[in-house]
Parts: C-alpha cells; sequence; structure tokens
C-alpha cells in the first residue's frame, strides 16, 4: 500500500509540473543574446543534471541511478522491478558586453525555469524504456538602433524576439548480448518563436505626421525526427567498467509554418501584408562519441559532439550592420569526473556526497564576415542522497560560459556573452533494494 501511494504522489506531481514547464518554456524569454536573431536560438544543455555538472557528458555513461537522456542504449541499464525519476530546475544569469566607440556598454537579464522530466523503467527483460522533455533552443533579444540613415532618410529601428522549441523524448534500450547494447529514440519537437521589427521614421522635411511599420513572424515548429545509439563495456568487472559509446541523430528540415504580417501605425493599426508560408529551418545531423571509465569511487567521461550545421542551412544573412550571418559545422569536446569517497560509509554522511566538475570547449554555429567565435564552460556540482544505500538524490549544479572569448569578438566588433547558471534537480530510485515492489507479509 505504501508503495501504490508513492506511485500515485509521482503520477500527480508530474501531470501538475507537465503542463507547468510547458507553459513556461512557451511564454517567457528563456534567453537574452543577440545571436538568437537567426535560427532555432541558443540550444540548451542536454542531460540530467549529474550530467550537466560534468560538463555535458553522457555517451558512454551507464548508471542504475541517473537517467541518461543522451544515449537511448543506456535504457537497457536498469534494475529490474525499479523506477528511476528525474526532475530539474535552472535559473540563468546573461550578461552580453560590447565595445563601441571605444566604450563598453553591457546589458544583464535573469531567467528561471524548468530543465527536464524524465523517467526510466524495465519494459521486459533486457529491454529498458525512457521518457523525457527538455528545452531544446531557447529565443530571447531586444536590439535598437537609433538614427539610421536608411534609403528614404533617417529612422530608429527596434528588433525583437521571444520563443523556444522544446524536445519530448521516447527511448528505448535493449541488451543484444553481454556488455553491448543499441538503442533508439522518437523526438518531437515542438514551439513558437515571434520575431518582430519596428521602424520610427523621422520626418525632415515638415512637421507632418510619419506612419511608423512594424512586422511580425511567428514560426510554428510540430515535427518528427530519430536518434540511434549503442554502447559497448569492454571491461566490466566488480572493481571497473569501461564503456564506449556513441550515437547519431538524423536531423533535418523542421518545417516550420511561418505566418507573416506587416502593419502600418495609422489610428487602425492596418495590416498592409499577411501570409502563411514554410520556411527552412534545419536541425542538424549529430555524430557523438563516448569514452566513460568507473571505478570504485571515480568516474571520468570524455565526449566528441560534431553537428553538421552547414549544410541544412545553407542560406546566408546580411544585416544592416554589414555583417553576412552563415552557418559552419561544429565540433564540441567535452570532460568530466565524478567523486564519491565512500558510498558505504556508515558513519559519515559527508564521505556519500557525490562532488562533480567538467567542462566543454567548441565553437559557435554561425560565423559573421567568416569570423568564428568559440564558446566554452566550466561546471560543477554535488549530489546529495537522501537514504543510506540509496540512489535517490538532490543535486546541485553550477556552470559558467563564454561565447566570443578573448579579442576575437571585440576586433570584430561582435558582443560578448557571459552566463552563469545555477540547477536543482530531484532524483528518485525505486527498487526492490530500498522495499519498492515487494509484498510485504505484514502491512
Amino acid at each position: 500500500m505504501q508503495v501504490k501511494n508513492i506511485i500515485t504522489k509521482l503520477v500527480v506531481f508530474a501531470a501538475i509540473a507537465l503542463p507547468c514547464s510547458l507553459s513556461a518554456q512557451t511564454s517567457s524569454i528563456n534567453a537574452f543574446s543577440p545571436y538568437t536573431m537567426y535560427g532555432i536560438g541558443d540550444l540548451a544543455t542536454q542531460g540530467a543534471l549529474p550530467t550537466r555538472s560534468m560538463g555535458g557528458v553522457g555517451i558512454g555513461m551507464r548508471s542504475a541511478g541517473v537517467v541518461n537522456m543522451l544515449n537511448p542504449a543506456a535504457m537497457s541499464a536498469r534494475a529490474n522491478q525499479s523506477f528511476l525519476f528525474n526532475f530539474g530546475l535552472e535559473g540563468q544569469n546573461y550578461y552580453n558586453s560590447q565595445v563601441i566607440a571605444g566604450q563598453e556598454k553591457s546589458t544583464a537579464y535573469n531567467t528561471f525555469n524548468f530543465h527536464d522530466i524524465a523517467f526510466q523503467i524495465p519494459v521486459a527483460k533486457k529491454l529498458g524504456f525512457g521518457f523525457s522533455l527538455t528545452p531544446y533552443s531557447s529565443v530571447g533579444y531586444r536590439i535598437q538602433a537609433d538614427d539610421i540613415n536608411g534609403e528614404y532618410g533617417w529612422a530608429n529601428y527596434l528588433y525583437e524576439g521571444e520563443g523556444d522549441i522544446t524536445e519530448v523524448k521516447f527511448s528505448f534500450g535493449y541488451e543484444l548480448f553481454k556488455n553491448f547494447s543499441i538503442g533508439a529514440a522518437m523526438q518531437y519537437y515542438w514551439g513558437d518563436i515571434d520575431r518582430k521589427y519596428s521602424v520610427y521614421p523621422t520626418n525632415i522635411v515638415d512637421n507632418g505626421a510619419v506612419l511608423n511599420t512594424s512586422g511580425h513572424d511567428n514560426y510554428s515548429v510540430s515535427k518528427m525526427k530519430g536518434q540511434f545509439g549503442m554502447q559497448w563495456s569492454p571491461i566490466s568487472t566488480k572493481k571497473r567498467i569501461l564503456t564506449i559509446g556513441a550515437t547519431y541523430d538524423i536531423g533535418g528540415d523542421l518545417q516550420p509554418d511561418l505566418e507573416k504580417s506587416i502593419t502600418i501605425g495609422d489610428i487602425f493599426g492596418s495590416v498592409v501584408s499577411s501570409e502563411v508560408t514554410d520556411l527552412e529551418m534545419v536541425l542538424p545531423q549529430q555524430v557523438a562519441t563516448g569514452v566513460y571509465y568507473q571505478i570504485n569511487k571515480i568516474s571520468v567521461g570524455f565526449d566528441y559532439v560534431y553537428q553538421n550545421w552547414g549544410s541544412g542551412n545553407s542560406s546566408k544573412v546580411s544585416t544592416k550592420s554589414g555583417y553576412e550571418v552563415a552557418y559552419q559545422n561544429t565540433s564540441t569536446f567535452k570532460m568530466g569526473v565524478e567523486y564519491t569517497p565512500d558510498r558505504y560509509d556508515i558513519r559519515s554522511y559527508f564521505n556519500r556526497w557525490t562532488f562533480r566538475a567538467g567542462g566543454r570547449y567548441g565553437s559557435f554555429n554561425q560565423t559573421f564576415n567568416g569570423i568564428s567565435l568559440s564558446e566554452y564552460a566550466i561546471t560543477a556540482g554535488v549530489g546529495v542522497p537522501i537514504k543510506f544505500m540509496g540512489l535517490s538524490a538532490i543535486d546541485v549544479g553550477v556552470e559558467y560560459g563564454v561565447r566570443g572569448g578573448g579579442s576575437v569578438a571585440e576586433r570584430a566588433g561582435l558582443v560578448k556573452q557571459q552566463h552563469f547558471k545555477v540547477a536543482l534537480g530531484f532524483s528518485l530510485f525505486a527498487g526492490a533494494s530500498e522495499g519498492w515492489f515487494v509484498r510485504r507479509k505484514f502491512d
């Protein structure tokens, strides 16, 4: 009866949290970056908080206590008669700076939102299933350009955008033979991105009124994609485990419905143009490989991720500032470490804590006049066990990242972007070892 009550509470909690997360993903600005003016915006760091605190590694990770959202083959790493639930929150601070005419200008913005809801369960012998709901990308910017001399005189321009794309993932992992698993996932992407621009002309001829012009583009996404993965453990003993993993994401055109409208700012707000079309917005094909090594106290992981942005998003955009924006293929390197002093220590609760650290380095997927910007992040976190000999834990993680570091952004006249994230996660493991799914003789 106790087990049934706890499961019921979990289901009710998920039912309440899911609509809240959907509302949060589509109704608030979850990014604050001028680099989100084009495409699908800033990509969210994927994975549960324990893997994000290790630099984002996880392609080769197999764990019965952490939901692995990065590789569907990891779904086979589940204990019989068990249930693993994960829930995460994340707050972010964005700090953007730019050198203009020798002076540094800066802006800052804070966001807070759900990050992920996920669970993993066994389905049959050697077969596991996982579900996750996470933000995939976010758009958020507000850029104002004053006193621009255009074709018909001086004018002020205002560009604004906000929105999100969310990923729902259904994953299956099967242990094909001992120490070798394969997996497949169905990814559903949906969301809305709004981009607006306004033009405020300056009348330099007489004192008459000048009409303002506003444009609104709404991109509505609803598309299925797929992912495949594998994991192989050439070393698997009681003392050490070495796992090699790989994934392939199909990617492809999201084919968003685009609704465009242009409004003249008279007293009626007349819509002078309105249409609905399809627009190219392409997710990259992605190949990722990873190695994960575990011994009694320490786990170390390394991932390499290649994303083919250039071929699908081949179009270039020329901005009013003279920059030509184009997509490029990216490579990202991730590394992380996890340390637990003694998870079986009866006397010291602190020794059962898990400490994590990591980092990643790569390039941004857009270029500006052919100039490529690097981006990197360093991460850290701690997992606090809820129960002795149990896998349930409360996780806390932090991340500091930079895009356009060094002198590249300053020399090119671009924005240097810094972010700081604080996250809180809950991992609940329910298994026979903790008294779950066991028929009691006495209630």
